[in-house]
């Protein structure tokens, strides 16, 4: 058997399974390995007639068939083409508005997101999902540096935005590295499942970790190298300091490149500079290290220069297997003034009951925030993250509105999350996880939604962590529908899974699905718009620019809406519950 008819074949069968026994298969296959097969094979004409057979006989079971059969196709599709574009650029322009002024947590701007979130989903009919309360409480501690620092190596000063970006987690008015010596530990990682650790036969107390980012999977290209180009956690900024911080060093850097981390140094330094939040905490984070940050590899070749060792060798063999060396007599020296102020941010959480099985919920997730005003910025001072995540967010409300025009409400209870402070690190769908107001139990699913596109309509679905969980199989069957395929991780290096808030969901074992809008565009027009628009897009990610374009084209967004609205019907009316794949990390 091919590898092409060996992957049909899967889905063929996990599809039939649905059809006739409404159970399923483990998925078999890594992210890597299904991406690989995505790229060697296509759909034929002959499997996708197979395939939309079996989708269609899935529809018609379920309405014939299922415990309510209170909605006909009919009703159904009515609902999946009621979602439009028109509706969606209406709720970005609001939620990417100047007077909304960038969304950030604990602002004025959380508050009119608030408001405009309980407005929309009290007019259509949704009911508090925390009690009587649209809102859950998560108590936040905002830690912003001033920007006067410098950091000393070497004899010279390098300077905070340009040089370096630094900072300290640790909830204290000033933190500081004192003359404290450099070593470098290749990619940081203690992965005993690899049978990796650069902290081997290594104290690190009282020293500042030097770190590679990404993981040695990406820096190789090698399949069998933990998960090959596509990013581990062990390869996430937030893995780095923690990390270091168990294993006792005082300080940690990462050294930034703009491929390994998939973003470039604009990034970091708008990212990581003005207020950053974290929980609030009795121990104050006194467990993290003192001092954390970035450099950027100009200033990282310098440094391994000074200590007698090249950047690019060093590289190299951090990448063969654990490595750590001293960086000569360098020391690193900075002092952190910190503005410290505790205050309350709030996800949002709305509900439409089920008829059935009210306990039981689909969650549909985004985040809300964003990185708001920087008043010490001359001109433009607004991040108003209009595609991060004012289309995600208002992609909430629209999925909602097509459910409450369902003539009858589904058997499982429909629930919409929009968190706070996915920027500063998950921390909403993380506090979210940890206390839950749905127990994790009687959460079938969760579809979160994070940047839609805003570039036109493609020919595939791109999956983030492809082949994770039986959630792909109804992606498969849902696209089929729209004569789309579903291919993998466009940019598996980046670790997209880890960086948006189903990863938080996934983590407490619920299966979790993060899709959009593939690489490949649906037309010419739409080739030669994304040639225009892509690099514009790339360019303003996390910056000032990210703002609302009369040139998107959404409809590209409305057809990923569609796909993830027919997901939750169908897991809405079913007794079904998905499961992880027997290669994933993660488990029910």
């Amino acid at each position: 058997m091919t590898l092409g008819s060996t992957l049909l074949a899967l889905i063929y069968r996990q599809l039939l399974v649905r059809c006739y026994e409404n159970i399923y298969t483990s998925a078999i296959f890594s992210q890597n390995k299904y991406n690989n097969m995505i790229k060697k094979i296509g759909f034929s004409l002959l499997s996708a007639a197979v395939l939309v057979g079996c989708v269609a006989t899935t529809s018609d079971d379920s309405s014939k068939t299922s415990a309510s059969a209170r909605n006909t196709s009919q009703e159904i599709s009515a609902s999946y083409n009621s979602i439009n574009s028109a509706q969606l650029i209406e709720h970005v322009k609001v939620l990417a508005s100047d007077e909304f002024g960038g969304r950030a947590p604990s602002s004025e701007g959380e508050r009119l997101t608030l408001e405009y979130l309980t407005e929309q989903f009290k007019a259509i009919g949704f009911e508090p999902g925390n009690g009587d309360s649209f809102l859950q409480e998560v108590p936040l501690v905002s830690i912003e540096a001033s920007n006067d620092m410098t950091l000393a190596i070497g004899g010279k000063k390098y300077q905070h935005g340009t040089d370096m970006v630094m900072g300290s987690s640790r909830i204290m008015e000033l933190s500081k590295l004192e003359k404290s010596e450099l070593v470098f530990v290749g990619y940081g990682v203690n992965a005993p499942e690899y049978n990796w650790n650069d902290y081997k036969d290594l104290d690190v107390k009282g020293k500042t970790v030097v770190i590679l980012v990404n993981d040695p999977g990406f820096a190789t290209k090698d399949p069998e190298l933990f998960t090959g180009n596509a990013m581990t956690y062990y390869g996430r900024w937030t893995y780095k300091y923690e990390e270091a911080s168990r294993q006792g060093a005082e300080g940690a850097i990462i050294i930034h490149e703009t491929a390994p981390a998939s973003y470039g140094w604009s990034v970091v330094k708008n990212s990581w500079t003005g207020p950053q939040f974290s929980f609030q905490r009795d121990d104050l984070n006194k467990d993290r290290v003192a001092v954390e940050g970035w450099i950027n590899s100009d200033v990282a070749t310098e440094l391994f220069d000074k200590a007698g060792l090249n950047f690019e060798q060093m590289k190299a063999r951090a990448a063969k297997g654990s490595f750590n060396i001293d960086m000569g007599d360098l020391d690193a020296s900075i002092t952190v003034k910190n503005t410290i102020k505790k205050s309350i941010s709030y996800n949002f959480i709305a509900t439409l009951p089920g008829q059935a099985k009210a306990d039981e919920h689909i969650i549909y997730s985004a985040h809300w925030d964003h990185l708001g005003t920087d008043l010490t910025k001359k001109g433009d001072q607004i991040y108003n993250g209009a595609v991060d995540n004012a289309t995600g967010t208002a992609a909430l409300i629209e999925v909602a509105e097509a459910f409450s025009k369902l003539p009858n409400t589904p058997e499982r209870s429909i629930t919409f999350l929009a968190v706070t402070a996915e920027e500063q690190g998950l921390l909403g769908s993380k506090f979210y996880a940890a206390n839950p107001v749905i127990p994790a139990a009687k959460t079938v699913a969760n579809i979160n939604m994070d940047a839609l596109n805003v570039n036109g309509r493609s020919k595939d679905v791109a999956v983030y962590g492809l082949g994770q969980s039986e959630l792909d199989t109804f992606l498969t069957a849902a696209a089929l529908k729209q004569n789309r395929i579903i291919s993998g991780d466009p940019r598996p290096a980046a670790g997209i899974y880890y960086r948006s808030d189903h990863f938080a969901f996934a983590s407490i074992g619920i299966p979790a699905l993060y899709a959009k809008g593939g690489k490949t565009p649906a037309d010419q027009a739409t080739a030669d718009l994304r040639a225009k628009l892509d690099p514009i897009l790339g360019k303003c990610y996390h910056g000032l620019c990210d703002e609302y374009r009369d040139d998107w084209d959404l409809t590209g967004a409305v057809e990923d809406m569609q796909l993830f609205f027919e997901i939750g019907v169908e897991l809405s009316n079913e007794g079904v519950w998905p499961q992880w794949s027997k290669t994933s990390e993660f488990k029910r």
